[in-house]
């Protein structure tokens, strides 16, 4: 992810000076790294976003925050000390130090009373509050002496900036000369002795400057000719000039953004640096939550099946001790019909089986006589019985809650979007199988249907998780309509949409298989068994699981998941088998 870094902050602190003065309405955090100030000037307003995040720390404007308390103390100590005063001057600190100051006064023409420092500075960004005595009243996160000996931020405490960089500071005044010499003084590699011998550079717009003067990036300073430390040194002047006159240009790049226009280049920038910022970081932020938070259900679920697996397995290894049951009556059924062969004293008695009419051994105690070791028997036959009884019901539930535990993994692999994975970690929040984290807001706004329309028109719903899925098929469906599903395989629910007396061609209800297929856990193979009803004939048990339903009168058909991957729109024709009834569906 590209950090926001000096020339980013040049070009927002200038942006920001047509905002002043602009009054704080209201402060609102996001996030645990995100606040956002609502400002109001005589024609506009709009919510300023200063964020703290370790990969993506900035400051821009971005969309309005959620209707949704704000529970964060931070947030909450900003707003009764900024609340309706006026943001009169932004401006960084120093003009070759990432650190950005908003001071706050009553009136423009009054004294400043509050400076918010926004410390941009990667891992170690903080946003700071400190009064007209220079005391840090609050801070994003504080920092005691045992983190940092260095520079501790304490409420209490006067305020310190970072201690500056020890790199010369870029100057167009420098000659191309001195330049070269400041940079090539150490052999090496070019981005990384440019880096090393000036202020103000970030590894984004090395690359850029680089790139603009068509040197490859592995470049290295013993390697350049006179010409490419020439053609590298015009761009290098055309950044400082930029920088001064003030002159940027926001863009999107194939790996990110730039503020500075390629030298030569008079195209007008269609975007404003606020826009660029707000859209890079809010989807590489999305991207990265995303992956994140996909990564940890899975781990979730799996340690959950890991389990449920070793529950199951012990489960079914006591109904097999149990199973034994019989054989211990049989026995003691054989010790009573020979008790009169017994003696005292005996270790085993020979009597005849009954099925084979061949000699059988049954082992006794010395110390009992045939009857008690039968009466044993009988007493073991029964504990095994009620064992065995009472271990049923808890595997058939364990099974079941493995067929959940799966469908949930099964929508898993196939939610690529962050609102779908909320849905879903919500979903297993209220079913008792994770925590909530801290400052943890489910999601109020459900997630839309998949929809796809099938060769003649109709269209068809998918479900994304399980939620999804029961409201698909219990609210939305009509009874007219088909339904779809994966046979005895986790997948999504499939509604096919119908008016009454419509009837859908094969070609659409194969069109629907394959869709079906593919939203399965099964979509890398070649065909999967997919069964279709009428809605009317589905039914959810009492007391089942999110996602978990019964159907009757279904029909089946092969779907292939691969025609939709691929995006084929002549989609195969499959064959239909016969009916199955009462398959509990996932």
């Amino acid at each position: 992810m590209q950090p926001v870094d000096l020339t980013t902050l040049r070009a927002v602190c200038a942006d920001l000076q047509h905002w002043l003065p602009a009054r704080l309405e209201t402060v609102y955090q996001r996030d645990r790294h995100t606040i956002a100030l609502a400002l109001r000037t005589l024609k506009k307003q709009d919510w300023l976003t200063l964020s703290w995040h370790p990969q993506a720390a900035r400051i821009a404007f971005e969309p309005p925050p959620p209707r949704q308390p704000d529970t964060f103390t931070f947030s909450q100590q900003l707003h009764a000390q900024l609340n309706r005063l006026a943001l009169v001057r932004v401006g960084l600190v120093n003009p070759w130090e990432r650190v950005v100051v908003l001071e706050f006064a009553p009136r423009p023409q009054e004294a400043t009373q509050w400076r918010l420092y926004a410390e941009i500075m990667g891992k170690y960004s903080n946003v700071i509050l400190v009064n007209a005595a220079g005391e840090i009243v609050t801070a994003a996160h504080q920092v005691n002496a045992q983190q940092s000996r260095l520079r501790p931020i304490l409420t209490g405490q006067p305020y310190v900036p970072p201690p500056p960089l020890t790199a010369a500071l870029p100057s167009c005044e420098i000659p191309f000369e001195q330049w070269q010499q400041q940079v090539s003084v150490i052999p090496g590699l070019l981005r990384q002795q440019l880096l090393k011998a000036y202020r103000g550079l970030s590894p984004a717009l090395v690359q850029q400057l680089l790139a603009d003067a068509a040197l490859p990036l592995e470049s290295r300073t013993t390697e350049l000719t006179a010409e490419e430390w020439r053609r590298l040194f015009d761009h290098w002047q055309h950044w400082l000039a930029c920088l001064e006159s003030g002159h940027f240009v926001p863009q999107f790049t194939s790996t990110g953004y730039r503020v500075i226009p390629p030298l030569g280049t008079q195209t007008p920038s269609t975007l404003s640096i606020h826009e660029i910022l707000a859209t890079y970081y809010q989807n590489q932020l999305q991207q990265q939550q995303t992956q994140q938070l996909q990564q940890q259900l899975h781990q979730s679920l799996q340690a959950q099946r890991q389990k449920l697996i070793a529950k199951i397995e012990g489960f079914r290894e006591r109904l097999a001790a149990a199973a034994g049951g019989d054989r211990q009556r049989y026995l003691a059924d054989l010790l009573m019909a020979h008790a009169h062969l017994w003696q005292p004293g005996m270790t085993e008695l020979i009597v005849t089986d009954f099925a084979t009419q061949e000699p059988l051994a049954i082992p006794l105690s010395p110390e009992k006589s045939a009857i008690q070791t039968a009466q044993e028997l009988y007493k073991q036959q029964q504990k095994l019985k009620r064992a065995q009884q009472h271990i049923t019901p808890l595997l058939t539930a364990a099974e079941g809650e493995l067929a959940y535990l799966d469908q949930v993994a099964a929508t898993l692999t196939t939610a690529t979007s962050l609102d779908v994975l909320e849905e879903i970690r919500a979903e297993l929040i209220q079913q008792g199988y994770l925590t909530a984290p801290d400052y943890y807001r489910p999601p109020t706004t459900p997630s839309p249907y998949l929809r796809y329309t099938t060769p003649s028109g109709f269209t068809v719903l998918v479900g994304r998780n399980n939620r999804q899925n029961d409201d698909l098929t219990f609210r939305v469906a009509s009874p007219y309509d088909w339904w779809f599903h994966t046979q005895e395989i986790p997948g999504s629910h499939v509604i096919l949409r119908l008016a009454a007396g419509e009837v859908p061609s094969e070609k659409d209800i194969q069109y629907v298989a394959n869709l079906a297929a593919y939203h399965s856990q099964a979509r890398a193979s070649a065909q999967v068994p997919v069964v279709y009803t009428r809605r009317k004939y589905v039914q959810k048990p009492k007391g089942a699981n999110p996602g978990m339903v019964i159907y009757d009168q279904a029909t089946v058909v092969w779907g292939c998941p691969l025609s939709v991957s691929d995006g084929s729109s002549d989609l195969p024709q499959g064959g239909a088998g016969g009916d199955r009834h009462g398959i509990m569906a996932e």
